[in-house]
This record gives structure tokens, C-alpha cells and sequence, in this order.
């Protein structure tokens, strides 16, 4: 009896570790399908904002060429397409998250990537920020597209320093990791194999549990009306999805 009683004991114990498991895949799963619709609606908004984009470009060049009214008017129209500029920009970044946007991979070096983007790092965070490096003795080599891996800093390294209004670090880890079976197994979109890490932390404020699970949807932010567009990280969750990270 007492046999029995220790098998109905284990049987419910594995029961519950598999009933978990597949709480959790299925949570995974939702997730995914979750960024997946967001994404096709950004792309959607890209493709028509990109189109009207053009247009005012094109104008604003013509008129900058042909402008006689004298600097006010030359300056406003500069203004202007500044401010079509970083529209721009914010639809490439829409057009990366919903992984619209063709790759340009090619062998890189992570360590070199991190090494040369060290100046205009200090620069995005501020003097008041230390920027610390700490690159692996292996090279970290990988296929990637450059300036989508360049964009996957900047945009972590200004959240940190958002992050940090009075001060602190900002460190920035590579590593070569391994990843067996079993922990690709309790991690759905992994695999098994060989991995360049990046590991990007500060001493800011953190976050809370409610803001986390919610840090990579788009046009989510935790910033005063007027600051950020709330596409940075869901930006960075995009590029790390193309590169099958």
C-alpha cells in the first residue's frame, strides 16, 4: 500500500511539472502570435507612412533648391526635413520589427562592432554615464547585418541611459554560450548549438514585473507623452527575431 501510495504521489508530482510546462510553452506561443499580428500592422503603417514620406521629401528638395525668399525659408524647409528624416527612421525601425526589411548579413566580428561603436556610444549616453566593455577572449564572430546590429545598441544603450538621469554604468558583455538540448527545450524559439551572447546591463531604476512582460510591444513606453516612441525595443526584439536569436 504504501508502494502505491509513493507512485500516485510521483505520477501527480510529474503531472503537475508537465501541466507547468505546457502552461508555460502555450504562454510562450501567445506571446509570439501576439508580436507576430503587431508586426504585420506596423508594416502595414511603414509601407503607407514611407509613401507619404517621399513625396514631402521630394517637394523639400525642390524647394531648397529653387528657395530666393531669403534664410528664413531656407531654414524652415532645412527644419522640415529634419524632422522627415527621423519620420524616416522611425518606419526602417517599424519595417525591422515587423521583419519587412531585406538583411544585408555578413561575417562580423561582435567584439570589433562593439569596439567601434565605443565613441559614438559616449556620445548617446552622456558623460555623466561610464561605458564599460567586457568582450570574450574568443572572437565573437557571427552572420548579422551591421547596421541593424548597430541599431540594436544605440536603442539599448539610450533606454539605459534613460534609465540612469543622475549617473551610473552602463557595461556591455559578450560571451560564447552553449546551449544543450534540455535548455533548448525549456526555451521554445531556441536551439541547440553554439551562441554569441550579448549581455547589456546598467545600475538604473529596473523596472517592475507588470512593465516587463510588456517591454517589447510596440508603441509601448513608460515615458511622459512627448518623449520616446515606444518602438526602440520591440525594434531590438524584431532584429534579434530576424537574425534567429
Amino acid at each position: 500500500m504504501q508502494d502505491l501510495d509513493l507512485k500516485v504521489t510521483e505520477r501527480t508530482e510529474a503531472l503537475e511539472r508537465e501541466m507547468a510546462e505546457r502552461i508555460r510553452v502555450e504562454d510562450s506561443l501567445r506571446q509570439a502570435q501576439k508580436m507576430e499580428a503587431a508586426g504585420q500592422l506596423a508594416a502595414g503603417i511603414a509601407h503607407d507612412f514611407n509613401n507619404l514620406l517621399t513625396i514631402i521629401q521630394g517637394h523639400i528638395s525642390l524647394l531648397l533648391a529653387s528657395a530666393k525668399s531669403g534664410m528664413n525659408s531656407a531654414d524652415s524647409l532645412k527644419q522640415i526635413s529634419f524632422a522627415a528624416e527621423r519620420a524616416a527612421s522611425l518606419t526602417r525601425q517599424l519595417l525591422v520589427f515587423s521583419r519587412k526589411e531585406v538583411e544585408q548579413c555578413i561575417s562580423l566580428n561582435l567584439n570589433h562592432v562593439l569596439t567601434d561603436a565605443g565613441a559614438l556610444l559616449h556620445r548617446v549616453i552622456g558623460e555623466h554615464i561610464e561605458l564599460q566593455l567586457s568582450l570574450s577572449d574568443t572572437p565573437a564572430n557571427l552572420k548579422a547585418d551591421e547596421n541593424n546590429l548597430s541599431q540594436v545598441i544605440m536603442n539599448l544603450a539610450t533606454n539605459a541611459r534613460d534609465a540612469m538621469p543622475e549617473g551610473g554604468v552602463l557595461k556591455l558583455t559578450t560571451s560564447i554560450e552553449a546551449l544543450d538540448t534540455e535548455s533548448a527545450r525549456r526555451h521554445p524559439q531556441s536551439r541547440a548549438g553554439s551562441f554569441v551572447c550579448l549581455s547589456v546591463s546598467d545600475t538604473g531604476c529596473g523596472m517592475d514585473s507588470a512593465t516587463l512582460t510588456r517591454i517589447f510591444e510596440p508603441f509601448f513606453k513608460t515615458k511622459e507623452i512627448g518623449k520616446g516612441t515606444g518602438i526602440g525595443l520591440a525594434t531590438v526584439y524584431g532584429i534579434v527575431q530576424q537574425h534567429h536569436g
